[in-house]
């Protein structure tokens, strides 16, 4: 009997405490429900209109303003070279020679072919102008000239094509033939060297679609590389495609004038520092103020001395502020700091009143 005493005792007293502990938690959720009750906090802002010098860096790579990849046209054997890998040549420098013996000859008998083809001409034209010669003889002789000046032309070519040259000015960055290699050309010709212009070189980078209805063809930049850390170039936007890519980004070329002292070379990785103020007067809010992704960016708006979350659309970045397109007003007060640990309509103190 004195156990089931016991027993009912320890039953109530746990029932007691359990009713005790759930009306407790009760009042702690009442009391923090919606975060009114809690106060937190903050330093605010105002939201005021600012010109915002809108400044970007982005990594391209450099590419050459000009890379040719200089092919046989004709076929033979190499026997001579004139060029080496790093050497600066001329436009219509010789790089390499091939056997022309053959293709000598060739044009010395198209040639002479050619002037006697030519002095037959005059000749029947002289009889045909004096009645002696008949139409058929004197447009023979026509056609003979012509054909004979057609295989002059040829063999002429054939006879030029044996000296390989450069079509621009610049360095060679490879050669693929040596003494003694055997070359040919069309419909497969052979590769003979690799020439690239660094007079003037060009950054390729892509930009985004906000960024690139920003900039213009002709806008100023200064691009810096790892290889020259201490220099600054001077660069121009030289194009921004009108055609975006799979990730909607715009493909786009900076033109730099290149200097002797600090050669830059093709493949480079270099900064570019793009510099633009066409945001003027525009609404801007400090960069710390947002939270949540990149992608849904928003905002806590002080009103009343409650916090009231609000997502917004943002645009360009100009260091530590970042232009707003939608989402909040001039005159309207921000949450710059402390916003970390508030939630929807949650109860604040501003500090920097």
């Amino acid at each position: 009997m004195k156990n089931w005493k016991s027993i009912a005792v320890v039953v109530i007293i746990a029932i007691a405490i359990i009713t005790i502990l759930v009306i407790n938690k009760q009042k702690l959720a009442a009391n923090t429900s919606g975060g009114i009750n809690l106060t937190y906090y903050v330093s605010v802002e105002k939201v005021e209109r600012k010109n915002l010098d809108a400044q970007l860096t982005l990594t391209g790579t450099i590419a050459a303003n000009n890379d040719v990849n200089v092919l046989s046209e004709t076929s033979g054997r190499v026997v001579a070279v004139y060029t080496k890998i790093g050497n600066y040549v001329k436009a219509n420098s010789v790089l390499v020679q091939v056997d022309d013996e053959l293709r000598k000859a060739a044009l010395i008998s198209a040639e002479a072919n050619w002037q006697k083809a030519k002095k037959d001409y005059e000749r029947f034209q002289k009889l045909y102008q004096e009645k002696t010669a008949s139409d058929s003889q004197f447009d023979q002789a026509k056609v003979g000239a012509a054909m004979a000046e057609a295989q002059y032309i040829v063999a002429k070519r054939q006879f030029e094509d044996t000296k390989i040259k450069s079509p621009i000015s610049g360095y060679i960055t490879a050669r693929n033939v040596d003494i003694g290699t055997m070359v040919q050309g069309a419909p497969q010709p052979t590769f003979i060297a690799n020439v690239v212009d660094l007079s003037k070189v060009k950054v390729k980078l892509n930009l985004s679609e906000t960024d690139a209805s920003i900039m213009n063809v002709g806008d100023a930049v200064k691009v810096t590389t790892a290889a020259f850390p201490d220099v600054i170039f001077n660069g121009r936007i030289e194009s921004i495609s009108n055609k975006g890519d799979e990730s909607h980004t715009y493909p786009t070329e900076i033109s730099i004038v290149n200097q002797t002292k600090n050669l830059l070379k093709a493949g480079m990785f270099a900064s570019v520092n793009f510099s633009s103020t066409k945001n003027k007067n525009v609404i801007a809010i400090p960069r710390k103020a947002l939270v949540g992704s990149v992608k849904n960016p928003e905002v806590f708006i002080v009103d009343n001395k409650i916090a009231k979350i609000r997502k917004v659309v943002i645009g360009t970045e100009s260091g530590t502020e970042v232009q707003v397109i939608n989402g909040v007003n001039v005159g309207e007060i921000i949450v710059v700091n402390g916003q970390n640990n508030l939630e929807d309509n949650t109860k604040v103190e501003i500090l920097n009143k």
